[in-house]
């Protein structure tokens, strides 16, 4: 299903553009407060925005100019957060099988049918017990379970293996990426390894507005804005393009490597790259070297001795810790 958004929330300072193709998963990432959540929430029909329109497949589930709003429980949407939220009156198959039951079907097919959705995640053994017998991977599996037995047209997820140890976000994370192969879905999430396992694209945010969005690829290698490179333990330095190979920064710094497109001279250019791939000139480590030598020489001239890096340094002891070592002051 497709999906075609356009989200204005001025109290919270969002406003988005979103398309969203058929069978693809987009990871919405950024800082804390940059409107992730609001925008799913809109989405879910759990937020009515103040103005913009909401289109999924064609069909319209909000249109402020035409006072459109279509409830949550008709949009087809699907939302999964950090916590699983079952009822916990119901056991595990109850809890799947309640999205079918919302929709009028008869109780023993809707029972078969969540019983399916459990032996699909690995959670069969699971379907009679109660929420409170079930540790935080086995209620998230059971949730997963139970949004996708309402067989929605789109699947929304806000950071749902955020609250989870990582071998059990782990093996969460194998059981969704079985589960949105087929499937469109949008996952809020600030761990690099969700965006490049679980999506097809990416979309930066900052300040409610998207400031970036490409493929997974392009932006886990080529990240344009700072957060992005930061999730991708890269660097990020920004100027003016000063040649084909080169930038030149703010500072009077420049910057000599590959470019991924023709540089027009004088044009605002970023360069990424991993911290490791940095090296100082030979010169620049021949300087280095003598200042060191320089220094060390002045220190004995000086009659300062030269610390000894394997040996550790001396602090004042108790002397029963000295006697129990059975060694000597000094």
């Amino acid at each position: 299903m497709s999906l075609s958004a356009h989200i204005i929330v001025p109290e919270r300072g969002v406003e988005v553009d979103l398309e969203l193709a058929d069978q693809q998963t987009l990871a919405l990432i950024g800082p804390n407060g940059s409107g992730k959540s609001t925008v799913l929430q809109v989405i879910a029909g759990l937020l009515r925005p103040d103005a913009g329109r909401v289109t999924l497949d064609g069909r319209t589930l909000f249109d402020a100019q035409k006072s459109e709003h279509l409830p949550a429980h008709r949009r087809g949407v699907a939302m999964l957060a950090q916590e699983a939220l079952l009822f916990p009156r119901m056991s595990a198959l109850e809890n799947v099988a309640f999205a079918e039951r919302a929709r009028g079907v008869r109780r023993a097919t809707a029972r078969d049918r969540a019983m399916g959705w459990l032996r699909d995640l690995e959670a069969a053994d699971l379907a009679t017990s109660r929420p409170h017998q079930l540790s935080g991977g086995q209620a998230q599996r059971v949730a997963v379970a139970r949004a996708l037995a309402a067989e929605p047209a789109l699947l929304l997820l806000d950071e749902p293996l955020a609250a989870l140890d990582a071998p059990v976000a782990a093996a969460i994370r194998q059981t969704l990426k079985h589960v949105l192969a087929e499937r469109s879905a949008i996952l809020v999430t600030h761990d690099i390894l969700d965006a490049a396992l679980l999506a097809d694209c990416i979309a930066v945010m900052d300040r409610g507005r998207i400031v970036e969005i490409g493929p997974t690829e392009q932006i886990l290698h080529r990240p344009r804005t700072l957060f992005a490179a930061q999730l991708c333990g890269l660097n990020l330095i920004d100027g003016l393009a000063l040649r084909q190979d080169a930038i030149t920064t703010a500072e009077g710094h420049t910057v000599v490597g590959v470019a991924q497109a023709p540089l027009t001279p004088g044009n605002p250019t970023v360069a990424t790259f991993a911290p490791a791939t940095v090296s100082a000139p030979p010169r620049a480590r021949r300087q280095r070297a003598q200042r060191r030598f320089r220094q060390d020489r002045g220190n004995r001239a000086a009659g300062t001795p030269r610390a000894d890096p394997c040996r550790p340094a001396c602090r004042r002891r108790h002397p029963r810790s000295i006697a129990r070592l059975a060694t000597r002051r000094g």
